[in-house]
């Protein structure tokens, strides 16, 4: 059979639910579907391949999923450390308004999608403004973008649209999208119970159930957020949220920093996911996610890197080394371990977005996004185990190749279908 693409030569990371590692495996792509997965000998003997991609010397796994982010952010990045939360909040919210414009989130997400590919994250769930506008980005580069509509009740949103207007907006945005695609889902984004009054938080959940879209919101991010949020409702987020009928299987929440052992059990009981965002969280003082608390509660639990302000950087790799390691300050070196971490990254994390079925591991019938570690640097010599070298060992830079829907965005390190040096020049000069 004559299929597009065929990647050979390296061993390949599954990540299916046995965490099969493929010694000298291949794997066979056609029309952006995985066709096979197998020893690259019997892979290759049975299709003819108009392009390949040599994994040899490498690791080929899932291309990495951030649960969580906000991808124009780019453009302030390094404007805000040092700070909580909340001013972190209101310095950003600030700059936001006065910055932001769809041709400013465009460059800024072209920016991001570059720092992407590098990383080998292959797809984004992206919260922000002029989503139109990262959308027609992403699909220029060829990149996997899910995102939306973004609610924020502020004084001046920088897209000008009030409450009413940006309701009947969504309606719009939601019903053009047409039929479901594979790997692809409608987004709805709903702040967080602190920009948005009770009311508006069920208006918008029922848009979201009406289309089929995934609600996401940021939630018991810090202390300080969920004592002002039970003083203005006399609830905690979840607890609201969860009072309001808002979460369930295809609600997501960002951080999740603050729980109590009820609000836990009540994110396990309604197939509520999670967004954990360590570095992030570190970053801004928030605390520790109890994370091991929810995986031993069944919560399905995805990595994000937050935006690029909060964090820095879009690296997931990154936060699979912090994730894997930052839990284990408690005394238990093996709160979240290895496998955990990368699972977090790749297929828990497409879970958590609903799409499971589609991405995050590298199985036949699933889209075809993946990436190839190269381990010719020292610092991964030698190795004993793939996850180990993955959590504890890889970095960004270490990524070689970039596949998503089976289109090569990134062959050698070098990227194919974004000239990084005009993406960086066509930055906005006055930041």
């Amino acid at each position: 059979m004559r299929i597009d693409l065929l990647v050979r030569g390296g061993d390949v990371v599954t990540v299916d639910d046995a965490n099969t590692v493929v010694v000298d495996g291949a794997v066979a792509v056609h029309r952006g579907e995985i066709l096979a997965v197998g020893p690259a000998a019997g892979v290759a003997a049975r299709f003819t391949a108009d392009e390949v991609l040599d994994a040899a010397g490498g690791l080929v796994l899932p291309g990495l999923v951030n649960a969580h982010t906000h991808l124009a952010m780019t453009l302030l990045r390094g404007s805000a450390d040092d700070v909580t939360l909340q001013g972190f909040l209101e310095r950003v919210v600030r700059r936001e308004s006065e910055l932001l414009t769809p041709a400013n989130v465009a460059a800024a997400v072209r920016l991001a999608i570059v720092e992407s590919v590098r990383a080998g994250v292959t797809s984004a769930l992206d919260m922000y403004w002029f989503h139109e506008a990262a959308e027609r980005a992403a699909a220029e580069a060829g990149w996997r973008l899910h995102t939306g509509p973004t609610f924020m009740d502020v004084p001046d949103p920088a897209d000008g649209l009030g409450y009413g207007e940006r309701l009947a907006w969504a309606r719009r945005d939601l019903a053009a999208r047409g039929p479901a695609v594979p790997g692809r889902r409608p987004v709805l984004f709903a702040h967080s119970t602190y920009a948005l009054s009770p009311a508006q938080l069920v208006e918008i959940g029922s848009l979201a159930r009406e289309f089929g879209a995934l609600l996401h919101l940021h939630a018991a991010e810090n202390g300080t957020e969920v004592a002002s949020v039970e003083v203005a409702h006399g609830r905690r987020p979840v607890e609201l949220l969860d009072d309001l009928g808002l979460l369930g299987p295809d609600t997501l929440l960002a951080h999740a920093v603050d729980l109590t052992g009820r609000e836990i059990a009540a994110l396990a009981r309604t197939g509520t996911a999670v967004a954990h965002c360590p570095v992030s969280n570190l970053k801004l003082g928030c605390g520790i996610a109890p994370v091991p608390r929810l995986l031993g509660a069944g919560v399905t639990v995805g990595l994000g890197t937050d935006g690029a302000v909060s964090s820095n950087t879009l690296d997931v790799l990154g936060a699979v080394r912090m994730a894997a390691l930052v839990h284990k300050a408690g005394g238990d070196p093996t709160a979240v371990g290895a496998e955990r971490a990368v699972r977090m990254a790749t297929i828990e994390g497409a879970r958590a977005l609903g799409l499971g079925e589609h991405l995050g591991s590298l199985e036949a019938g699933k889209r075809a996004d993946l990436i190839v570690l190269g381990l010719d640097g020292p610092h991964l010599l030698p190795r004993h185990d793939p996850f180990s070298t993955l959590a504890y060992a890889a970095g960004a830079a270490d990524v070689r190749d970039t596949v998503v829907e089976g289109r090569v965005l990134m062959r050698g390190r070098r990227l194919t279908t974004l000239d990084e040096a005009a993406v960086v020049g066509a930055l906005p000069v006055a930041l």
